[in-house]
């Protein structure tokens, strides 16, 4: 059966459909623990102060989890996203001009992306959090 999308799989993260829903199902699961560790933070602590957070949360194991929790947003956005974009911007249902606005929409959603996964790593590993409050 021949592909007429005119979409090659290439620009997905991994070149692979299943590898791509791999990294999707793996990075649900590392936010969804990342998540309840959260919740189970707060609900342990109960009136939680700037002090308690900042260290719990610039713990070596807390900042090792956040960034690899960020990681696993990026390359969950962008599998979701590329999917979105593939399935919806085809020269099917929007013409010619498909092509064209499926790039300028994937790399919107690169620079997206790329400025999230900077900025996160920044806010975990800079020294954002060494600012005492006054």
């Amino acid at each position: 059966m021949k592909n007429d999308s005119g979409i090659k799989s290439a620009t997905g993260l991994t070149g692979s459909g299943s590898r791509d829903w791999i990294i999707q199902r793996i990075s649900a699961v590392v936010l969804a623990v990342y998540s309840v560790v959260l919740l189970g933070f707060f609900l342990t602590h109960g009136d939680v102060t700037f002090v308690e957070w900042s260290s719990f949360m610039t713990s070596l194991p807390m900042r090792l989890f956040s960034l690899v929790a960020v990681l696993a947003l990026a390359g969950h956005a962008w599998v979701g996203m590329w999917t979105v974009f593939t399935d919806y911007i085809t020269t099917g249902k929007l013409g010619s001009s498909a092509a064209g606005l499926r790039l300028v929409l994937q790399s919107l959603m690169i620079i997206a992306i790329l400025v999230f996964l900077f900025w996160g790593i920044m806010i975990f590993w800079g020294n954002g959090f060494g600012i005492a409050a006054v």
